[in-house]
Order: C-alpha cells, then sequence, then structure tokens
C-alpha cells in the first residue's frame, strides 16, 4: 500500500493511499466462493448455485463490504505506521487519478492537538462525599406513596395538596386568550405547575367559585402570547380533590416487587437503589470538577475545528429533540448550531484531554468495572439478565458502555493526581442540580 500525508492546516491532514485492485478482487471472490459453499437458493442443490447467480445476487454487496473492510484496515496501518492522533471520524472518498490496476483514496482528517505537558498536580479539585442516611429513605417512602395516591372529591375550599380542576381564560386589552371557550386542566397547588399568582388565587376557592385577578407575566413566559405582559386571568374551579395516600403495608410494598412484604427488606432495596443513584450524581459531580479544571488550564490550545462545530451540531439536535418530546415545534434557522459552539468547544477539549491522559499514562478499561457498572444498570430492570444478554449482544451499546467506563477510570486517575479536597453534602445536595 502507498501513502502519502499532507497538512491542510494546523490540525487538518489529507492522506491518499493507493491499493492495487487485484487484492480487493482477490477477497471479493474468496467470498463468494464462500457463500455458493454455505447458501441455500431456491432451485438448486445445496453447494451447487452457480457462481454467476451468486454474482448477481451478492456481488453488490459483498463487494461494497469488501472495500469499506479495505478502507478501514489501510487507513488504522497508514494512521499507526504515521503516528498520528486521530480526532473524530475520517472523511474517506475516491480518489479520481487512480493509475491502472488500483484503488486510490483520499481520506481528510483532524488530529489532536499538541497539549505539551499534562501536569495533573497542579489542578485543584473538590470531591463531594454523601451518604444515604435513614430520612432519605424515608423521604423516598413517601414519595412512593405519593405516586400511588388516590384522589376523592371534595366540597371545601382548596388547599394546598388539593388538586383542583380548573378553567381558565385570559383577556389583554381587546385580546381574549382562547379567543372562545377556556382552557381545562388539573393541577395540584403547591407543585408550582401553574402561575404563581394564579394557583395562589385557587386558595379557598370550592367547585363552582370564580374569580378574575391582574397577572403580570414575566418576559420569558412559556405562553408567548402571554410574554411579557399584564393580563386579567379569570379562573373558576370545576371540582376539588384531596389525596389519600395508601398505607405501607404488605400489599403496598409487595407492589414494588418485594415478595416478603417485610419492610427492612423494602428499606433495603431503597437503599440500594438510593446509593446508586448517588453514585453516579458524585461521578457527575466530579466529571464537571475535573472538566472545569482541565478547560482552565488548556483553554488557550486551538481545538479541531470541524470536531467543535460537529459537537455544537449535535448539541442543537438533542436540544430541539428534547423540546419536541415536551410539545413543542422549534423552528431552528441554518445557523442555530453556533450559539452551541462554547459549550461545544469545552466538551471536546474534556475529552481529547481524557483520551491523551489514557493513552500518555497507558491506561487501560478494567473489564470488572464495565461489569459493574452493566450490573447497576440491569438492576433497575425488571428482567436485570435480559438487559445484561441484551448488552453483551450488541456491540454497538457495549462500545458505549465501555467508553462511559473508560471516561470514568480516567476522571478518577486525574482526581487522585490532582491537589483534592472533600466536601461532605446531604444526599438530597448531592443529588440535586450543580449550580
Amino acid at each position: 500500500m502507498q501513502v502519502s500525508v499532507e497538512s491542510l492546516g494546523s490540525l487538518e491532514r489529507k492522506m491518499t493511499f493507493r491499493v492495487p485492485s487485484e487484492r480487493l478482487d482477490t477477497q471479493v471472490g474468496g467470498r463468494l466462493r464462500e457463500i455458493a459453499r454455505t447458501t441455500r437458493l431456491k432451485g438448486f442443490r445445496p453447494g451447487k448455485v452457480p457462481a454467476k447467480v451468486v454474482e448477481q445476487r451478492f456481488g453488490e454487496q459483498v463487494r461494497a463490504e469488501e472495500l469499506d473492510r479495505l478502507l478501514r484496515e489501510g487507513f488504522d496501518q497508514a494512521v499507526r505506521e504515521n503516528s498520528l492522533q486521530i480526532a473524530g471520524a475520517p472523511r474517506i472518498a475516491p480518489e479520481g487519478e487512480a493509475g491502472e490496476g488500483e484503488l486510490a483514496f483520499v481520506a481528510t482528517f483532524e488530529i489532536v492537538p499538541d497539549f505539551g505537558d499534562i501536569e495533573l498536580e497542579k489542578l485543584e479539585v473538590v470531591r463531594h462525599t454523601a451518604e444515604v442516611a435513614e430520612d432519605d429513605i424515608d423521604r423516598m417512602i413517601e414519595n412512593l406513596r405519593l405516586q400511588r395516591r388516590s384522589w376523592s372529591a371534595v366540597t371545601r375550599g382548596a388547599q394546598k395538596g388539593d388538586a383542583v380542576d380548573v378553567e381558565t381564560w385570559s383577556q389583554i386589552g381587546d385580546e381574549r386568550l382562547p379567543a372562545e371557550g377556556a382552557e381545562r386542566g388539573v393541577t395540584v397547588l403547591g407543585s408550582g405547575a401553574m402561575y404563581p399568582e394564579i394557583e395562589d388565587a385557587l386558595v379557598g376557592l370550592a367547585k363552582g367559585d370564580e374569580k378574575a385577578i391582574e397577572v403580570s407575566f414575566p418576559a420569558d413566559w412559556r405562553v408567548p402570547q402571554l410574554a411579557g405582559k399584564q393580563a386579567t386571568v379569570h379562573v373558576k374551579v370545576e371540582q376539588v380533590s384531596e389525596q389519600q395516600l395508601p398505607e405501607v403495608d404488605q400489599v403496598f410494598i409487595r407492589s414494588f416487587g418485594v415478595k416478603s412484604g417485610e419492610m427492612a427488606q423494602f428499606r433495603t432495596e431503597i437503599r440500594s437503589n438510593l446509593e446508586r443513584e448517588l453514585k453516579g450524581a458524585l461521578m457527575n459531580r466530579l466529571r464537571r470538577e475535573v472538566g472545569e479544571q482541565l478547560v482552565a488550564a488548556f483553554a488557550h490550545v486551538e481545538l479541531p475545528p470541524k470536531l467543535v462545530e460537529s459537537e455544537a451540531k449535535s448539541l442543537l439536535r438533542q436540544t430541539v429533540e428534547q423540546a419536541r418530546r415536551n410539545g413543542q415545534n422549534p423552528n431552528v434557522a441554518d445557523d442555530a448550531h453556533t450559539e452551541f459552539l462554547e459549550p461545544a468547544r469545552k466538551r471536546v477539549l474534556v475529552g481529547l484531554l481524557v483520551g491523551e491522559v489514557a493513552r500518555r499514562n497507558q491506561l487501560k478499561l478494567d473489564p470488572k468495572r464495565v461489569n459493574e457498572t452493566m450490573r447497576l444498570i440491569a438492576s433497575t430492570y425488571e428482567e436485570p439478565q435480559q438487559v445484561i444478554e441484551m448488552y453483551r449482544n450488541d456491540p454497538q451499546l457495549m462500545s458505549g458502555l465501555q467508553n462511559r467506563v473508560m471516561e470514568e477510570q480516567v476522571i478518577d486517575w486525574i482526581a487522585e493526581r490532582a491537589k483534592h479536597t472533600e466536601q461532605a453534602l446531604s444526599f438530597q445536595d448531592a443529588i440535586g442540580p450543580q449550580g
């Protein structure tokens, strides 16, 4: 194989590699002969399918597969021989100037920047710690009771914690929203689902009561027609219901999969679930701590521009998808991804640094940690063994899991060598949103 590499910029490279077309033909021919020996086609005895029929049926697919494999092998070999550190996926296309009897391809790609000395001991990292306390388990049991609560209608005025079926319409000058009728919904007082002033106005109202209140909506209010405006909001209570919480008895406990129905076992399983949640939350905090330190220390390093742009577009897609899941239909401009360039740059920088630390220090994936993480993930499902088998039989799923575990290993490794202090948090603070 003939390979040449040229620079297209400080971090972009162009690689041209040529291979004899005979090599591809040989591999394709071998595959087709193997298929002819093993395939079963209607009208032919096993192993007696004519070569021409096999070529017509499978030739195009086999050639595409073998060409893809040849390109990947050739590119990987050239990368190793030229000691290149690739950032992102290469773009490989045929080269128009291939000579007779050869295949020529051009790969364009970006490389990892030179980070110089990565002095981890100069980083200052806060490692948060927390434990699951008995009152955290009590709080979770109350949350589970709330999930299984029932409702019964009452004739009294609404109180905090009640569910209120309510009709609303608003008046903004001469404009009425909606133009006809009213919007209907149910809200639990104290949940914050409605605008606070409207929710407060419902307190004390009973079935059939009506009220009009003046409300100043903030500029970022989720209803565009009301955002930043003063409106008269009319409310009418259709029904008030109070909650009925179930007793924590054997029936309740068994409904969560604890066959014994015993409180001690129930609390043990809740503790296990909370500890798993806590472990993930603490790792996320450590990942953020280490990431911020790496970004601060290496903010001056030039990053592969196409990789940053690709990450920004990925962040945009995630945001749009989340909005659509929330019932919104955002209008996305062609250059909308530019708003995500800064967070994309940080993510790319941290990702490349984590990979470089792993490479320089020859850090290897810990299979035990992979299995432990896989078991933890599986334990959240009703059939854990099926989930484990799914991971083991799906290379893409397993690759994603291995990448996650490897990143966590490197983050831990960096934190251990940095100047670190410990800060204790309560369970609730640890799993809560980070500032």
